[in-house]
């Protein structure tokens, strides 16, 4: 395995932690920008899903691979967004309000979606480095690396409108697409494997984040009234990633 090969295996994790660091030049959210940031981290998942998940799965596989693991994407974020509020009751402080423990709550929600996604694309740049060397592996592994700048910001910004240091965020949303590069590298070892699963994690990813997008996202997003700002910052973050899928896929 070359130098470039175990760079470009990095990349896209890397790029996952530039995007958190983002938080840093935010403000802490006012309701008004709060509900703007998570309408355009929505936008930003609902593209993800579609043209870099969902797109690419039924390229490679069946649609019945495809709906198989869509189906138990879905069913392994709702058994998540049954057990979490559990979890995190048991382990909060007491003396949080419920208003702050929700907020942490779809904070991680939102960081549980992404970091599902990451293993499906790490595991596609694994196996194009595998199948195609360099000439192949790079170009993908930027692609993915440039769309992650985004998803890393949406990973970081609920974890501070919860309540958690910009420091913190920041940290978790890098640990989110730390998972890219040990599936990268997991499919570059055994890429036959890997290859023929691929389209199934690909479509486990797309429902895990259409789920948090309408269970957690759009509501919170809408429920301070500036629905309209939420609405337009959807579009937004949708038109930019798919922008990039395009340029770069």
């Amino acid at each position: 395995m070359s130098a470039t090969e175990v760079f470009g295996m990095l990349l896209p994790g890397l790029a996952t932690g530039i995007g958190g660091l983002a938080v840093f030049a935010l403000p802490r959210p006012s309701p008004r920008l709060l509900d703007t940031l998570l309408g355009g981290a929505a936008g930003v998942m609902l593209a993800a899903l579609g043209f870099s998940l969902l797109v690419p799965a039924l390229d490679s596989g069946t649609l019945a691979e495809v709906l198989a693991g869509f189906a138990a994407g879905g069913l392994a974020i709702a058994l998540v967004d049954n057990f979490m509020p559990h979890l995190h009751a048991r382990f909060a402080p007491h003396e949080r309000s419920a208003e702050r423990r929700r907020l942490d709550r779809r904070g991680w929600m939102v960081l549980a979606a992404l970091t599902i996604h990451n293993i499906p694309e790490g595991m596609a740049v694994g196996v194009a480095f595998a199948a195609g060397g360099p000439e192949l592996g790079v170009p993908l592994a930027v692609a993915i690396g440039v769309q992650n700048v985004p998803e890393g910001t949406a990973a970081a910004v609920p974890l501070v409108a919860a309540g958690r240091s910009r420091r913190q965020a920041a940290l978790i949303a890098l640990a989110s697409g730390a998972v890219e590069p040990f599936a990268a590298f997991a499919a570059f070892g055994v890429v036959e494997l890997i290859g023929g699963l691929l389209p199934f994690g690909l479509a486990f990813a797309a429902a895990a984040m259409l789920y948090v997008v309408v269970d957690e996202l759009l509501p919170e997003a809408h429920e301070r009234g500036f629905y309209r700002e939420a609405s337009l910052a959807l579009l937004i973050g949708f038109a930019v990633m798919m922008a990039l899928d395009n340029a770069f896929g």
